[in-house]
């Protein structure tokens, strides 16, 4: 369903992942990556998302490196490697060739790392992105202008986080609260980081993840 393509980004060229969906008119959604990189799993994901009619890209940022998920030492060394303004270049780009494909501005959504540089990038392309999913995002080097956020942000947050703690996410509801943009979060009590991710059986919980799924689709719905 989906194929591996390249769009003008950062003054060059950026591959991703792409799946069309076949209803006429489809809204976009732009999918971040989490620190392992552009995997089979996140590949999953955008054809979930055009099977659902949202025609989905997802930017590869590691520029074809991609870690197992038996080497966690080195998806964080990649993810702190990541150079966080060619990131953000990669993703405007994965967002004007979607924005060009649809005719309409885009939805974002990531996953841990990715979680982080899509509200990022939703604050970093006001104008063109319309809703904005954070699934347990993280990232010690991604700050943020909340200020500058139009988009409606939907959380989606883990209980058992040690990467995203409740604390951290109380801190993101009361910044975006002070600042008066709307949002939405939600905490599923008895899972942990990565909950979403059905290729990780140690962390994966299917019930979590699909009433997750299920609440972004209405997100969207109600946004693009």
């Amino acid at each position: 369903m989906g194929e591996m393509i390249t769009f003008a980004a950062n003054g060059g060229a950026c591959p991703g992942y792409l799946a069309r969906a076949e209803r006429p008119g489809a809204p976009g959604v732009v999918v971040i990556q989490e620190w392992w990189g552009l995997n089979q799993h996140i590949k999953d994901v955008v054809e979930r998302f055009a099977a659902a009619g949202y025609t989905a890209l997802a930017p590869d940022l590691y520029h074809g490196d991609e870690v197992g998920y038996q080497e966690p030492d080195e998806a964080g060394k990649m993810l702190m490697a990541l150079n966080i303004g060619e990131a953000a270049k990669d993703m405007r780009g994965a967002i004007t060739r979607l924005r060009d494909l649809t005719g309409k501005p885009v939805g974002i959504v990531g996953f841990c790392m990715g979680g982080a540089l899509s509200l990022y990038a939703a604050c970093d392309n006001p104008d063109d992105v319309a809703a904005c999913a954070d699934f347990y995002g993280g990232h010690p080097a991604v700050k943020p202008n909340l200020a500058a956020l139009k988009a409606p942000l939907l959380g989606i947050f883990a209980a058992r986080d040690d990467f995203v703690s409740p604390e951290v996410v109380q801190e993101l509801d009361r910044q975006l609260t002070a600042a008066g943009k709307p949002h939405e979060f939600t905490t599923y009590p008895n899972t942990d980081h990565a909950f979403f991710n059905n290729d990780r059986p140690e962390v994966y919980a299917p019930d979590a993840a699909r009433d997750a799924w299920e609440k972004m689709l209405a997100f969207y719905g109600q946004n693009l």
